[in-house]
């Protein structure tokens, strides 16, 4: 075999060995005592040495051919090492084409984050599950609870007429009557909480349904940056 062909396939062999062993220990964190990103780079930059020697070699045909393959090996380790860059590139690409959609990513630390774009009314908007039935919320952190407009009550089968409307809420239209009620489950994206309080807002007293402090302080942490809204269980 000459030269130049045994320096190609060293390369090669070196590059999908370092590949499997980063794609077996992915959920380990280290490889070798390296943390996986580490080991990454140190992978990518014996490839890229060795390519320069392999250049500088005596190529057959076939290696010619099977540099093709290099090239898309070392572009894929390229897209290993800047996964969460190009993740969270595509979370805000995703959640500024639908506000109001809950878009969620994978943090570095593994946390778990949903990200909510403004809307054009500048007002953070998410669209929630109770029970399985989705709910449109203005996020309110001025609201103690959640409040269900009386038409979303109807909705999720609250029956509003049953309801005791004992106490009063100030809203934008000045003070209005609610009622207590408990919700059996919420979800938002991957976050899910059960046994939530909630009120129901008498009719026509409250425009839409607001997602109040009682979810968002049992969050891990919610921040406002910018134009997003990004929520952390």
């Amino acid at each position: 075999m000459r030269r130049g062909n045994f320096l190609f396939y060293a390369v090669m062999g070196i590059l999908a060995a370092g590949l499997a062993i980063l794609f077996f220990n992915h959920g380990a964190g280290t490889s070798f005592g390296l943390a996986n990103d580490e080991f990454a780079r140190l992978v990518m930059l014996v490839a890229l040495v060795g390519a320069g020697v392999v250049r500088r070699g005596n190529l057959g045909e076939a290696a010619r051919n099977a540099l093709i393959w290099l090239v898309i090996i070392l572009a894929l380790a390229t897209l290993y090492l800047y996964r969460y860059d190009l993740q969270a590139v595509g979370t805000r690409l995703s959640a500024g084409l639908m506000p109001g959609s809950a878009v969620t990513r994978q943090t570095a630390e593994g946390e778990t984050e949903v990200i909510v774009r403004k809307g054009l009314g500048g007002h953070f908007q998410i669209e929630a599950e109770i029970d399985g039935t989705p709910v449109d919320f203005l996020v309110d952190t001025g609201a103690t609870t959640i409040a269900l407009t009386y038409r979303d009550a109807e909705r999720l089968g609250l029956d509003p007429q049953t309801l005791a409307f004992s106490r009063t809420v100030m809203t934008a239209n000045g003070p209005a009557r609610a009622a207590p009620v408990r919700l059996r489950q919420i979800t938002i994206g991957p976050i899910v909480r059960h046994d939530v309080r909630a009120t129901v807002s008498a009719e026509g007293a409250l425009g839409q349904s607001l997602l109040g402090m009682n979810f968002l302080g049992d969050l891990s942490s919610f921040s406002m940056q910018r134009d997003e809204l990004v929520l952390t269980d």
